[in-house]
């Protein structure tokens, strides 16, 4: 399954601008799927979709998870490829139903991962690449225990990542301040993460992730 990651930063991008409020479940489905979870987590600009689309390549028994969202469908975009595309009525009644692995709202639109959804995946034996926030990946490892690996994706430094943000020409200095301020408040969660991959070398940064997966999957 493929999905467009362009689509995928743009909503994370809204998401890492504004004040997370990530939720979990109480409970994952009572079987017990045969697939494993890899989870990263990075700041904006740490080069995370390039080493996921590097990993989709190279894994072809990895999955990329596709989120349920309330937000609008956008031209070109397909229900089941970018997202999940629900009413937020049909969100609600999920929520309360206890169908979510982990959700969080941005800037009124829900966003969250179907229990259904990776279940399906799982268990026909496949693995599952989700990319979350800190607190949705911290929730995941509640859930799963040993059957998911998270992966945190690191900068060599702040003062890297601003060269890094500024170099797209795309942003206001204010907007990439924000950036750099919630980049501060994720790279605080890395150390509970199972690996940290520190981005200095994108070819080296994505061979030490295809190591530590390689590893996690034959474990």
């Amino acid at each position: 399954m493929f999905i467009s990651f362009e689509s995928l930063l743009q909503d994370m991008t809204a998401a890492s601008e504004s004040e997370s409020a990530t939720h979990v479940s109480s409970s994952v489905a009572s079987e017990q799927p045969k697939g494993k979870l890899i989870v990263f987590a990075a700041p904006s600009g740490t080069g995370k979709s390039t080493i996921a689309k590097a990993v989709l390549a190279a894994f072809p028994n990895l999955v990329f998870s596709v989120s349920a969202t309330t937000r609008p469908m956008r031209e070109g975009e397909q229900n089941g490829r970018e997202y999940h595309f629900l009413s937020r009525d049909e969100f609600e009644e999920k929520l309360r139903q206890g169908e979510f692995i982990e959700y969080s709202k941005h800037f009124d639109n829900y966003y969250g991962t179907l229990k259904s959804v990776a279940n399906s995946v799982l268990t026909s034996g496949k693995h599952l690449l989700l990319d979350l926030d800190v607190n949705g990946s911290m929730n995941v490892k509640k859930l799963y225990g040993e059957r998911a690996l998270l992966i945190f994706i690191k900068p060599p430094s702040l003062e890297v990542l601003r060269e890094r943000l500024l170099s797209r020409r795309t942003e206001t200095p204010e907007a990439i301040q924000r950036r750099l301020e919630r980049a501060e408040y994720e790279l605080s969660f890395s150390n509970q993460f199972d690996a940290v991959v520190v981005n200095d070398s994108l070819q080296t940064a994505i061979d030490e992730v295809k190591t530590l997966i390689s590893r996690f999957l034959d474990s």
